[in-house]
């Protein structure tokens, strides 16, 4: 598996077989960063104790586009992704409930990530950063429940 990083693009060129090799006769396979990205913040999200994913500005565009009629979740949002020849390296803003272990937080969250991008993506996973921005209270996150309820049925 080779790779050619340019313009947000990751050439991820799978040879015949299971080692790596020259592109497949047949053709090749371009992953983009940002579907290592997308990839990186779903498994981000499944794990629970995770409230949001992204720091403060990032989450208040988010928490606007969330109020558009239609808009669909930028699951990126927060992971910022280095993708090299055959690894990738990622880095990740979390917002997280409070009461939850941090240091086990962040070592649920690497393990889903590395897990989740390496089998969908075929790159070695090299490392996840993981920032914790804020620590929210419960009465916070019900607030923010409260506001997400469509006004009108």
């Amino acid at each position: 598996m080779t790779s050619d990083s340019g313009a947000g693009l990751s050439r991820v060129q799978f040879g015949v077989g299971s080692s790596p090799g020259p592109v497949d006769t047949q053709g090749r396979t371009i992953i983009a960063d940002a579907v290592v990205a997308k990839i990186a913040g779903i498994a981000t999200r499944e794990i629970s104790g995770v409230f949001d994913v992204g720091a403060g500005t990032a989450r208040v565009v988010g928490a606007l586009r969330d109020r558009i009629p239609g808009a669909r979740i930028n699951h990126g949002q927060g992971v910022a992704v280095e993708v090299g020849e055959k690894q990738a390296a990622i880095d990740i803003g979390i917002v997280a409930e409070y009461g939850v272990a941090l240091h086990e937080l962040a070592v649920a969250i690497r393990h889903n990530v590395i897990v989740a991008v390496e089998r969908m993506t075929g790159l070695e996973v090299t490392e996840v950063n993981i920032t914790v921005f804020d620590v929210v209270l419960p009465d916070e996150a019900a607030d923010a429940a409260a506001e997400q309820k469509p006004r009108v049925q």
